[in-house]
């Protein structure tokens, strides 16, 4: 399994060319896999995005979010009581975004595709980019 993280969604969805090549391949081969998988904290980060006008992505965020799940089968990971506990105990920034998305790639065993560089940096959570 291969998680995305909140800017791999929007970047795979909108504009590829700011995947990293390593991150774009990583997702393909994910996705032929069936292997592709969202923290449900994304589709809220993502929509909280588009609320404050931090992105633009040209229908309904609740239309783009279907698009870009079924358009690669993403499956959603829900919030577990694991998942929400190890969240507070992490040593990460103070973003509750994050710490979801790294309890989850943590407790599924898998990495988190992101650019972001403080979420890269956390030694608790495996990344790629």
């Amino acid at each position: 399994m291969l998680l995305l993280d909140t800017c791999a969604l929007i970047y795979d969805a909108l504009t590829p060319r700011k995947l990293s090549r390593k991150a774009r391949a990583s997702i393909e081969s994910a996705d032929i896999e069936g292997d592709l998988a969202l923290s449900d904290i994304s589709l809220w980060e993502t929509a909280m995005l588009v609320r404050h006008g931090r992105l633009e992505v040209g229908t309904g965020v609740d239309e783009f979010l279907r698009l870009a799940l079924t358009a690669r089968k993403i499956q959603i990971l829900p919030i577990s009581v694991e998942i929400a506990a190890l969240s507070s105990s992490l040593d990460l920034h103070g973003d509750p975004a994050d710490r979801i998305i790294a309890a989850t790639a943590i407790v599924h065993r898998t990495r988190v595709v992101t650019s972001d560089k403080l979420l890269r940096r956390a030694r608790a959570v495996p990344t790629l980019w």
